[in-house]
């Protein structure tokens, strides 16, 4: 078993991270992880991080940008101190009982294991985050925490529990990298890191997912920011934007000229296509019936939303999820 020093606290040795890549991860998550590690060795002029790319089977792996990556093949002997599972589609597919059991036994052996984006749901699969907390992407957060019960699954951007890591996607997984680099080597060298991107880190892993970043737009304009965290939470059961406008102290016509002069468009139209996107999303990636999708994101009738989600993608809902099965 590798030592209980934790990874999140200062240290001067080097880490050796073996980098999971599953088929069909974004390519985003990838440099999310590794670029930080480059990053940091080369700002420190030494080498902090040592890593290496592995996958189930070992050879190339096929990116969502369209190229592979060369990998050697995971096996129990893989040595490493840290674990960093990076997946984004055919989660289930992909998940193979040969593949989770090999997780469970290389855990006592490492120091930490982390999953990115998709890469929580190895980890939870394999029973590995039992009695820990958690979180995967906010498109994923409701049936996460369905599927594992005894697993704590917050909404926060990245979650650090015992030797778990686990992240909401890429950008949260630079916030954590960068998190990672002070807590090692100090915050001076993480903020070294995070100029090299011309990145200006300012979100805890605590704060929220959010569909849109309205934390974002509400530095910039606080209503507009409320306005379009009001709209997330509700996708299900939209209010009226008269309501929405009164509920953060506007009239309908100053909210209507706030979301046209920032966003180009009309209240309606942003919130219509946050519960259409939703919707799109629940028909490629789950297999609720599509009845079930629209009442998910708002539509009280089948016609209703096979209207606007055609109007809005180009083709019927039936369509989409066949040619994406």
């Amino acid at each position: 078993m590798k030592s209980e020093r934790p990874l999140f606290a200062a240290d001067a040795a080097p880490l050796t991270v073996a980098v999971l890549v599953m088929a069909e991860t974004n390519l985003f998550s990838l440099a999310a992880a590794v670029d930080p590690m480059r990053a940091a060795n080369r700002r420190a002029g030494r080498e902090l991080f040592i890593w290496r790319y592995v996958s189930a089977e070992g050879g190339p792996v096929p990116l969502t940008a369209g190229f592979t990556i060369p990998t050697e093949a995971l096996t129990d002997r893989t040595e490493a101190d840290l674990l960093m599972l990076l997946a984004g589609f055919r989660l289930m597919e992909q998940a193979t009982p040969a593949l989770l059991a090999r997780l469970r036994r290389l855990a006592p052996r490492l120091r930490g294991m982390a999953g990115i984006d998709g890469g929580s749901w190895f980890l939870a699969l394999a029973g590995l985050l039992d009695g820990q907390a958690a979180t995967v992407h906010w498109e994923d957060l409701e049936s996460f925490a369905a599927r594992f019960p005894a697993i704590e699954t917050r909404a926060d951007r990245y979650v650090i529990s015992g030797r778990y890591i686990t992240t909401g996607g890429a950008a949260p997984c630079l916030d954590m990298m960068l998190d990672l680099i002070g807590a090692r080597w100090g915050m001076e060298l993480a903020l070294r890191v995070a100029g090299a991107f011309v990145y200006a880190p300012y979100q805890t892993g605590a704060q929220p997912q959010q569909s849109v970043p309205a934390a974002r737009i509400a530095r910039a304009d606080p209503a507009l920011g409320a306005a379009i965290a009001l709209m997330e939470a509700g996708l299900e059961d939209p209010a009226p934007i008269a309501d929405i406008a009164e509920r953060i102290g506007l009239s309908q016509r100053r909210l209507e000229m706030l979301f046209a002069d920032r966003l180009g468009t009309s209240p309606g139209r942003f919130f219509l296509d946050l519960r259409l996107d939703e919707a799109r999303r629940l028909v490629t990636d789950t297999r609720l019936p599509l009845q079930e999708v629209a009442l998910r994101t708002g539509f009280s009738g089948q016609v209703t939303f096979a209207r606007a989600f055609r109007a809005r993608f180009g083709m019927a809902a039936s369509g989409l999820r066949r040619g994406a099965g």
